[in-house]
């Protein structure tokens, strides 16, 4: 029986060799669910569910809906046990990983490619970008800071003023970017900075 731990890293490097050039995030929050993987690719997002052997469906549905809001394409990476009914419980353009026990090492097959998401939010999946992020965005395609506005209002601006085929690409390069030693210090910054302006 495999469990998510003996799932995991080999599951990275055999998205690497599929994928080429990839980023890959663990454990993000999307909505009230958690992604276990986001893979990220220099084009597009790719929400990744684990399910085990030791795992039951419970919990997909919501997690399905949840996935479909933020992420470009979607897969189901699931262990034997679920290899024969788990199409039942994903939509037709959820791609599908099987995973396998091979003596001494986890032995994976895309049993199913995933299609183009048609239920993706432009402004969820912008939502996954921090602010200093967004800041970034702005500046790359000349447009004003909204330093004193909310995060919600500076979405707004740029999926009105950036094309959606530049945009994909910028977010894609700024999450292959992130680097999370240096963000908090960062995110601290760019607050006390607007908290200044605020107060004057």
């Amino acid at each position: 029986m495999l469990y998510d731990k003996d799932i995991r890293e080999p599951l990275f490097d055999f998205l690497e060799e599929t994928y080429g050039k990839v980023r890959i995030l663990e454990e993000k929050t999307i909505g009230k669910s958690r992604a276990d993987v986001v893979m990220v690719t220099p084009e597009s997002l790719y929400g990744i569910e684990i399910k085990s052997d030791a795992d039951t469906y419970v919990r997909l549905g919501k997690q399905v809906k949840d996935y479909n809001l933020f992420y470009d394409y979607n897969y189901v990476a699931v262990g034997t046990s679920h290899a024969l009914h788990v199409e039942e419980h994903i939509p037709e353009w959820w791609g599908i990983i099987t995973v396998e026990q091979a003596e001494t090492m986890v032995d994976f097959y895309i049993l199913r490619r995933p299609a183009k998401n048609p239920e993706m939010n432009w402004k969820k999946k912008l939502s996954i970008l921090w602010r200093p992020e967004l800041a970034h965005i702005q500046e790359l395609n000349g447009l004003h800071k909204y330093k004193e506005k909310s995060k919600l209002f500076v979405m707004g601006r740029i999926l009105e003023k950036v094309p959606e085929e530049t945009l994909q690409r910028q977010l894609c390069e700024e999450l292959f970017e992130r680097d999370y030693t240096a963000i908090t210090e960062e995110i601290r910054k760019y607050r006390r900075k607007n908290r200044r302006k605020n107060e004057k």
